[in-house]
């Protein structure tokens, strides 16, 4: 069966990766890529997703400019991981250019798309929610009418990566993360930062994948090159929890909206955003006794099968 996507992205490395691997699934349709805010600046954001589309021959998928800032107006970006330009500093003379933007805003191309595919869009956020939390605000119903949500971001167990106790997509806007948990009601999938990194990959499979012949992979080695350093040094080991290797967060979100078999284990939870804690602002909160009586409740995932997740790795690459 065909599945059709919509992707939100903030392309830096990992949404990269993520976009790389839909891209290499034969029964996948991605109807469009919307762009946000998140780990560079907006703009290098849209140039990094057509980048990511040229090497992959996909410039037809057409790409749409989101917000550039959260909802309070703030901003700030992970370029010291990803580097400055979002893809590892990594010179690119024949990038595509700007003009191959859509004109239509993303806010406005996610309602349209999923209006005129009600019940069958699975759409992926890679990204802080901010152009998901606009969309529903612009459109109430919208969130009724997609098959299935799969986001990349928010914690479980209070471990930041950004702050004290929050992951770098929620902590990037809180309130979007709020609005899109308190009024996404369908069927919604989240792989959190501990997520990612209990279910990790050894870096002797990196290097392998890597290694592929391939302009793909080449062009990912390039672009990982940065991230892969940074990962290494101690104040990002820190951040890992303990024995975390090869951890593509992004990918995992969207592998599991295009392989229902890929999570062998979830939670289903009421979840919410801690909007003002000191320490705590932009935390995901799992209602565990359930006191705050909400109806809807989240798959959070645990486990993934780990060799089926690596089998499209590899693939997403050749």
């Amino acid at each position: 069966m065909n599945k059709k996507l919509v992707i939100d992205v903030d392309t830096g490395v990992d949404d990269a990766q993520a976009i790389m691997m839909a891209l290499s699934v034969p029964n996948v349709t991605i109807l469009g890529i919307t762009c946000s805010h998140g780990n560079t600046p907006l703009e290098n954001v849209c140039k990094n997703t057509l980048r990511v589309l040229k090497v992959c021959n996909r410039l037809d998928i057409p790409v749409y400019r989101g917000c550039a800032k959260s909802l309070l107006g703030r901003s700030f970006h992970a370029g010291d991981f990803h580097g400055k330009d979002g893809l590892g500093d990594a010179p690119d003379p024949d990038a595509p250019g700007l003009e191959l933007m859509q004109k239509e805003g993303a806010v406005n191309a996610l309602v349209r798309m999923i209006n005129e595919n009600p019940g069958e869009v699975n759409l992926v956020a890679t990204a802080p929610l901010t152009n998901l939390a606009m969309a529903v605000k612009l459109d109430p119903c919208f969130p009724t009418k997609l098959k299935g949500l799969y986001i990349m971001g928010g914690n479980t167990d209070s471990r930041g990566n950004t702050t004290v106790c929050g992951e770098f997509n929620f902590v990037a806007d809180p309130e979007a993360a709020y609005i899109v948990l308190d009024s996404f009601t369908c069927p919604t999938y989240i792989a959190s930062w501990e997520f990612s990194c209990k279910n990790s990959l050894p870096w002797s499979f990196c290097e392998t994948w890597l290694a592929q012949d391939t302009d793909k992979a080449r062009f990912m080695a390039r672009i990982f090159s940065h991230t892969m350093k940074m990962i290494q040094t101690e104040r990002y080991q820190k951040e890992l929890v303990a024995g975390a290797g090869f951890t593509p967060c992004d990918v995992y979100a969207l592998a599991a909206a295009i392989d229902d078999t890929l999570i062998t284990a979830t939670d289903q939870v009421a979840v919410t955003v801690e909007l003002e804690g000191t320490y705590t602002r932009g935390m995901m909160v799992l209602d565990l006794l359930e006191l705050l009586k909400k109806k809807h409740k989240a798959f959070i995932m645990k486990t993934v099968n780990l060799e089926r997740f690596k089998e499209m790795l590899m693939n997403s690459l050749k």
